[in-house]
């Protein structure tokens, strides 16, 4: 069911590729007579713009009650699309630590799958206040890497750190409601 909240999330899910695009295709003949710092602006601007739909989606759909099952996929899939496009394309410019994006990348797609297995043996992991604080975390450092701002690779730790420790936290929560046969 398409509503506003699912719409937004959406248009992130559509906005993470576009963005990518514009990180890493400076040289292609549509992009060549773009200096790289519009790019970045760009780039920037897209990825504030689609970030912002993560907390309005959230809040219109709490608000207003129209939390979906489409949207409980659909949010933490964009969310997932355009923090991956936004950290790939950084370490692609060589701005982001390959091992802190391998580590970043690892675990989201671990704590993903751990959601979909405790999905199918119908216990509900949702996410956690520590999760949306990784997922904060992890698109400030990324507007900061964006920028080449100041503190962008520290704050890019910083998210490292925030992103193992609430994986841990989906684990721990996990392995409290699962029973072993």
């Amino acid at each position: 069911m398409f509503n506003v909240p699912n719409t937004l999330a959406f248009i992130r899910l559509l906005l993470a590729p576009v963005m990518f695009f514009l990180l890493v295709n400076r040289d292609s003949a549509l992009l060549v007579h773009v200096h790289y710092t519009w790019l970045d602006y760009m780039a920037a601007f897209i990825f504030v713009l689609a970030s912002s739909t993560d907390f309005f989606d959230g809040y219109i759909a709490r608000t207003f009650n129209q939390i979906t099952t489409l949207g409980k996929i659909l949010d933490p899939l964009a969310d997932k699309m355009l923090t991956i496009a936004g950290f790939l394309g950084l370490m692609m410019l060589d701005r982001a630590s390959p091992w802190a994006i391998y580590l970043i990348i690892t675990r989201e797609l671990f704590i993903t799958g751990l959601r979909v297995s405790a999905a199918t043996e119908g216990i509900d992991i949702a996410a956690s206040w520590m999760g949306k604080v990784k997922t904060v975390a992890q698109m400030i450092a990324i507007g900061f890497l964006l920028m080449e701002w100041p503190m962008g690779t520290e704050l890019l730790w910083i998210a490292v750190v925030l992103t193992l420790y609430s994986g841990y936290e989906y684990v721990r929560d996990f392995l409290k409601k699962v029973h072993f046969d």
